[in-house]
């Protein structure tokens, strides 16, 4: 199975080493890295139509634009091209290309199509499709990463890895768009990166090794003890490491991926081979130390760690550091979402602690790219958006962990099985390594961790690893998610593994023999020897010819000894480095010849009576030209030596020709048309492939306009919910710099557009009795909202907020100050606050009396208010009885109809005018004019004034 996106394959080297090329191969390279390469290369006679090998293209294609690249691939392949189906059955021998708007799936060997959402954020395509893949086919499954834009795939190659696939990846220097490419080449999962030309004879030779095919089983590897023993052995003299107790079958499966790429089929030729070439040990090495990690991997169990187990390490931790260890950590995501783990915790219980994470594997690489914190645009998949926007910086088309979390982390090479360990840890993390070890290795770890963990320390370990019969030292906090507590029975480690000499990690040392030392005398040797090697290169330079070394890609110097003077000169204008312009005009041509010559026949060339000018005379050159011997991992070269025989000719040397420049001059245009009538072939095949270029770029932009429409119209939808509120709104960043305003703020500071970006204290305002940048810095130091009465000198009065600008939960960046005029409703409020006075005056003063009645839920009108008048003319205090009904306050009313009047006020709002009216009980007696209106709330006032006789005393309740 293969998977890419647009444009290109370059192929690369073996590990142990570079491919030899031929002068033709050369040209075609050349041609290659001038072009993008790409399908064109693959797709063609170096592939063969038919083949055990089902052919995926998994490209960025814009939702709106129609793709040629069906037409395009049938034009360069016999095998039959098909745009996926759903539901459709991989075959061997077809190529199948994903269709717009698609992410494609692959269950069971058949292909199924998923509907591409516009809100999903970033569109990776190849990663769904890789992930997928690797674990539909296992070790059957190949990616092959080519030229693109990005970061999509560098997730999806190391799920193939991980389940014992191959990936390929060209080479970036031949791909137009090298995102993707580069990002796939740093993950150091590429097991080939080659041009896109030679890659399919690699990809035929690796299906056909034996162990691929089926027709070796891969535990035959480990019949063979004394090949098995040479090449742990190598592994562990290069890298220190003994191999010798991890798992078998991870050990079979990951050498019988290096014997399948450097095409060796027998085990003991693969353990010698590794005793010749270097290269191929560390390969093999990174190859056993491939681990596959992800930012909350397992989000179930990062999430029951969040909830039961950090808050209790954070609670106990309150005069010390929280100390933790995650072993194995790969390339870092572990730690930082440990890292963020705490931070959320401490936030959310509003404590805070200093926390300490110890973060070690024994991959030096991997160290240092976890230590950068920097991880390709993919990881979005796995993160939620207010995690990466509140602890991941976005740079350029990767994210960058910010600086807080990055600073609780401690990176450092580390052997878990004999460095020593660290201690008073409050929690160990180390998951999906044990599995990669015997039960020796198994029990040995978790007796370190045992002795690394205090009291109700917490181990975290993987899905499939348990502490085994270690239940003495572990109890089980949640068995699913292999989250355990020590049982504080520290015991101290064996003492032929471990002495102890101190406190905390370093203070540990293995006993080891001594090492031997070297005598004095041997020293003094390496003195002797050094004068030695500068004697010689005087000796070299003073008595050897002229002499350059020449690579054979653009025909390039990479050496000069002894004096260039006459020969070879630096022109003027960009730096050159190919020999024929730097060398004199008489030399080039039989340089340029020469060298060709010799890289194309690899035979020496000598010729004698090379004639230059040189300040105003004639000087005879002897030119010899020889192929370099060839290290591994090495480019050809070739030497070329001038020798000065006088400004007369010298008779030429054994073997030697007579330079004949018209002879080469010709030879030099020969291969002049050869060059040009190669750049003629390639023409129509560059416009063809401008073609697919063109898809991809189309893409790109297109993705690029998506996301400026929704910034401008993010950017509208703000401008005008700022403009349309009618409020002043004024926003600062956390250097009280302005960031945005609204154009109500001008009426109140003298800011214009131009100010965006100044310090808010150069900005003037029109403020009486108030400063708002004290404000503001107060609200910046406290991270709480200030609300304040303010009044400007024309006398204006708003209603100011001084807010913390958030981003995310509890993260503050900056303030934002509002501003809502409220002159008028002050106004307002005033002038009902004068009138309420002066209806309360007139109540209090005017001769009639006063009843304020209120309607309640059963009907009764009871007692509410009344004025001064009221009491003088009835006789009895009103506050005796508020709350009391009509009826019951005056029994003898029923006669007058008082109760059917009111209800009529209230219903109707008319007033009801009662005139003369005689009223007899032992509270009140006389004639009396009443009126009754309607007031808000179905209240009613009642207000009467006695005519004639005065008013009967009240009785006096009992």
């Amino acid at each position: 199975m293969v998977a890419g996106p647009n444009a290109g394959f370059k192929k690369g080297c073996h590990d142990n080493g570079q491919f030899t090329a031929t002068a033709d191969s050369l040209r075609r390279y050349r041609r290659l890295c001038r072009r993008a390469g790409g399908y064109r290369e693959f797709f063609c006679t170096n592939m063969p139509a038919r083949s055990n090998l089902a052919f995926i293209v998994v490209q960025h294609l814009s939702p709106d634009y129609k793709s040629l690249m069906v037409e395009l691939l049938s034009k360069r392949t016999e095998m039959k091209v098909n745009r996926a189906e759903d539901g459709m059955e991989v075959r061997p021998g077809n190529v199948y290309l994903i269709p717009p708007k698609k992410n494609l799936i692959i269950f069971h060997g058949k292909l199924l199509l998923k509907d591409r959402s516009d809100h999903e954020g970033i569109s990776l395509p190849i990663d769904i499709f890789l992930q997928l893949l690797a674990e539909d086919q296992g070790k059957r499954a190949i990616a092959i990463i080519l030229s693109g834009t990005g970061s999509d795939g560098a997730r999806g190659v190391w799920a193939i890895k991980e389940h014992n696939g191959m990936v390929m990846v060209q080479d970036e220097q031949t791909a137009k768009f090298d995102g993707m490419p580069r990002a796939a080449i740093s993950t150091g999962t590429a097991d080939f990166i080659l041009p896109p030309d030679r890659m399919p004879q690699e990809l035929l030779a690796y299906i056909a090794h034996p162990y691929i095919s089926g027709e070796k089983p891969a535990d035959a590897l480990l019949e063979d003890a004394d090949a098995l023993t040479r090449l742990f052995a190598e592994l562990r003299a290069k890298t220190k490491v003994d191999f010798t107790f991890y798992k078998p079958s991870t050990i079979s499966r990951r050498i019988e991926r290096r014997m399948s790429i450097n095409q060796i089929n027998n085990f003991d030729d693969y353990a010698r081979y590794l005793q010749h070439y270097p290269g191929e040990v560390m390969a093999l090495y990174r190859e056993l130390l491939i681990g596959a990690t992800s930012f909350f991997r397992d989000p179930e169990a990062m999430e029951e760690l969040r909830t039961l187990i950090l808050p209790g390490l954070v609670e106990r931790a309150q005069n010390r550091e929280v100390r933790c260890w995650v072993a194995g950590c790969s390339s870092g995501e572990e730690a930082y979402t440990l890292a963020i783990l705490f931070r959320e915790v401490m936030a959310e219980h509003k404590v805070s602690r200093d926390v300490k994470i110890f973060a070690t594997d024994i991959d030096r690489d991997a160290i240092l790219r976890a230590s950068n914190g920097i991880y390709p645009e993919s990881i979005a998949a796995d993160l939620t958006a207010k995690i990466l926007g509140k602890y991941f910086y976005h740079r350029e088309d990767s994210y960058q962990v910010t600086r807080t979390i990055r600073e609780m982390v401690v990176f450092a090479q580390h052997n878990l099985i004999n460095d020593p360990p660290f201690t008073n840890i409050d929690l160990a993390s180390c998951r999906n390594l044990l599995i990669y070890l015997q039960p020796v290795l198994q029990t040995k770890v978790l007796e370190m961790f045992n002795f690394s963990l205090n009291r109700k320390g917490c181990l975290f370990l993987g899905n499939s690893e348990t502490v085994g019969d270690l239940t003495d030292y572990f109890k089980p906090l949640h068995q699913r998610f292999r989250i355990y507590e020590s049982r504080g029975r520290n015991q101290s480690l064996r003492h032929d593994e471990l002495q102890v000499s101190g406190k905390g990690p370093g203070r540990y040392h293995f006993k080891r023999p001594a090492s031997g030392y070297r005598s004095g005398r041997d020293r003094d040797g390496d003195g002797e020897l050094a004068l030695l090697r500068q004697y010689l290169v005087v000796a070299v330079e003073r008595y050897l010819p002229l002499s350059v070394i020449v690579n054979e890609q653009q025909l390039e110097v990479v050496h000069i000894v002894g004096n260039t003077e006459g020969c070879f000169s630096v022109p003027s204008g960009p730096a050159e480095y190919n020999i024929t312009k730097l060398a004199a005009r008489e030399l080039a041509i039989p340089l340029a010849t020469g060298i060709q010559k010799v890289f194309r026949t690899g035979e020496e060339i000598s010729y004698s009576n090379v004639r230059i000018q040189h300040r105003g005379e004639k000087q005879s050159l002897r030119m010899h030209l020889t192929l370099l011997p060839q290290r591994k991992n090495q480019e050809p070269l070739v030497a070329v030596f001038l020798e000065d025989t006088g400004r007369e000719s010298s008779p030429p040397r054994e073997g030697a020709e007579v330079y004949d420049l018209n002879e080469d001059a010709q030879q030099r245009i020969r291969d002049l048309e050869q060059e040009l009538q190669f750049s003629q072939e390639n023409l129509q095949a560059t416009i063809e492939e401008l073609q697919a270029t063109n898809e991809e770029l189309y893409t790109v932009n297109a993705e690029h306009q998506k996301k400026i429409i929704e910034l401008t119209e993010l950017s509208n939808d703000v401008d005008n919910l700022m403009t349309s509120s009618g409020i002043g709104t004024l926003i600062i960043d956390e250097n009280l710099e302005i960031r945005k305003y609204s154009p109500e703020i001008a009426k109140i500071f003298n800011i214009l557009e131009k100010d965006i970006g100044r310090p808010f204290t150069h900005i003037s305002h029109r403020l009486a009795g108030f400063d708002p940048l004290a404000a503001a810095k107060q609200v910046q130091r406290t991270s709480e909202a200030l609300e304040v009465h303010v009044e400007t000198s024309d006398g204006r009065w708003y209603l100011t907020r001084i807010l913390p600008y958030h981003i995310g939960p509890e993260t503050y960046s900056g303030v934002v100050l509002t501003f809502v005029d409220i002159t008028e409703l002050r106004t307002v409020r005033n002038d009902l606050r004068r009138s309420e006075l002066v209806a309360q005056d007139i109540s209090e003063n005017i001769p009639v009396g006063l009843l304020v009645y209120r309607l309640d839920e059963s009907g009764c009108f009871v007692l509410e208010s009344g004025n001064p008048e009221a009491e003088r003319l009835v006789g009895f205090a009103v506050d005796d009885w508020l709350g009391s009904s009509f009826e019951d306050i005056w029994p003898a009313s029923e006669q007058h109809n008082f109760v059917d009047c009111f209800r009529k006020v209230v219903k109707t709002g008319e007033t009801c005018v009662l005139d003369r009216v005689s009223y007899q009980d032992e509270r009140l007696a006389g004639d009396f004019r009443v009126h009754a209106f309607r007031i808000p709330d179905d209240r009613l006032v009642v207000s009467f004034k006695k005519y004639g006789r005065q008013s009967m005393p009240a009785k006096q309740e009992e």
